[in-house]
């Protein structure tokens, strides 16, 4: 309580202490099965939001954010501040389309969900009856001297739910200089140049697992592994199989893969800081990231009306304008705790569990977020945030495309718009 108490009155203290206000609150998208219902959210609520988002920008700690929030069955705030492109000084607008990076994920896992709905993937069964190449697994046994590291062939199979609930053994982000970690980065899959969703799953077969599956929860390629499984067991490509099963039904018309994307589409540009914590742009990811395959675990490009969508989709229930996506039950499978703790522990986090695809909030006294049990959230690496919570009937979605470096300070927009958005 206290806790969320001081992170209000500190979004509060923005209200008062800044008068930048160079936003707009555009038209608001007709989103939810209450859409013509009076919608709720406090005018003082909007306003923080509003100042929050204003603030940041006129600091220079962003360059531009698009926000929508969801309340009780429709959307009842809209709001674009700030930069799309901070060479050109081209304004951000709500057709801005971003980098999702791992916001990815969720909806790989809702692709797999699919299929096991209509029986065409079976949770339970070893990845290896999708991709014959792992069969063979081995897992890490031990450390030999001079941190050699030793193997063993794998007591109990790599099921197809590992991959959805991250504990498979698969790693592929840590950087670190530990040999295990040095050698899951190289090749690292995600690099360009290194072929089709096929080609780059196929080269993480060989790698020894951290653990044994079940074991723990680990942030890595599970979702690309993953992927892979539902165009064998879909017979579709990847990209395919989402625009005809999640993006067309849900109305997701701006949302597909960099290679897809149409010339001229309003992208909103990433940015980075310099030495001297200035904004400039950040070209680096332009030409490679998510193009030239189809990853499962960050690739896609949206823009925050159509996340909103899927967001919606899965707190209805697995339906949207009439449509179902998804079954009730793979919905309360997806969004509840499979694994009950131990998510982002190796960056201090406590309280937080695991669903499919996302993560749960298991115990709210112990995060350091404002939330509630049962909240359901997931963010990519440039600064997109997805935040659901079922007990209060609200959603989040703020958008913006930082790369962090050194010089940028903490990523704390999407906590503070949280506080203020969700009571």
């Amino acid at each position: 309580m206290l806790r969320r108490g001081f992170q209000t009155l500190a979004c509060l203290a923005l209200v008062f202490v800044t008068s930048a206000c160079d936003g707009q609150g555009p038209p608001l998208p007709m989103i939810g099965d209450g859409c013509g219902k009076e919608g709720s959210l406090a005018g003082w609520r909007r306003f923080a939001i509003d100042r929050v988002l204003d603030y940041r920008v006129w600091s220079g700690a962003r360059a531009g954010f698009v926000a929508l929030i969801w309340r009780d069955g429709c959307v009842v705030h809209a709001r674009t501040a700030g930069l799309a492109d901070v060479e050109t000084g081209r304004k951000m607008s709500m057709d801005a389309r971003f980098q999702l990076a791992s916001m990815t994920k969720p909806i790989t896992a809702a692709a797999a969900l699919i299929l096991v709905d209509e029986s065409r993937l079976d949770l339970d069964a070893p990845i290896s009856s999708y991709l014959p190449e792992f069969t063979d697994l081995r897992v890490v046994s031990g450390r030999g001297p001079g941190g050699g590291i030793e193997t063993a062939p794998l007591e109990e199979p790599l099921l197809v739910r590992h991959l959805l609930t991250f504990t498979s053994g698969i790693g592929g982000y840590a950087e670190t200089d530990d040999p295990l970690d040095r050698r899951w980065r190289s090749p690292d899959i995600e690099s360009p140049g290194l072929g089709s969703l096929a080609d780059r799953v196929a080269l993480v077969a060989p790698l020894p697992l951290y653990e044994a599956p079940g074991t723990r929860w680990r942030y890595g390629w599970s979702a690309d592994v993953l992927a892979r499984v539902v165009e064998v067991a879909a017979r579709r490509p990847f990209d395919v199989f989402l625009s005809e099963r999640i993006f067309e039904p849900l109305g997701m018309q701006d949302t597909r893969f960099p290679d897809e994307v149409p010339p001229g589409a309003p992208l909103a540009r990433m940015v980075t800081h310099d030495a001297d914590g200035q904004l400039v742009p950040e070209p680096r990811f332009d030409a490679w990231y998510g193009r030239g395959w189809t990853p499962g675990g960050g690739g896609l490009v949206s823009t925050a009306e159509d996340y909103m969508r899927f967001a919606t989709m899965l707190l209805q229930g697995g339906e949207l304008d009439g449509r179902r996506v998804l079954s009730r039950e793979s919905i309360e499978a997806m969004t509840r705790l499979q694994v009950p703790d131990g998510v982002l522990a190796d960056e201090g986090f406590e309280g937080l569990g695991w669903g499919y695809g996302l993560s749960v909030v298991a115990d709210a006294s112990r995060t350091p977020l404002p939330d509630h049990d049962g909240d359901y959230w997931w963010s990519g690496r440039f600064g997109t945030w997805l935040w659901v919570s079922p007990s209060q009937r609200s959603i989040v979605i703020l958008m913006q495309q930082t790369e962090r470096s050194a010089t940028s300070d903490l990523p704390i927009t999407p906590a503070l718009v949280q506080a203020l958005a969700i009571p």
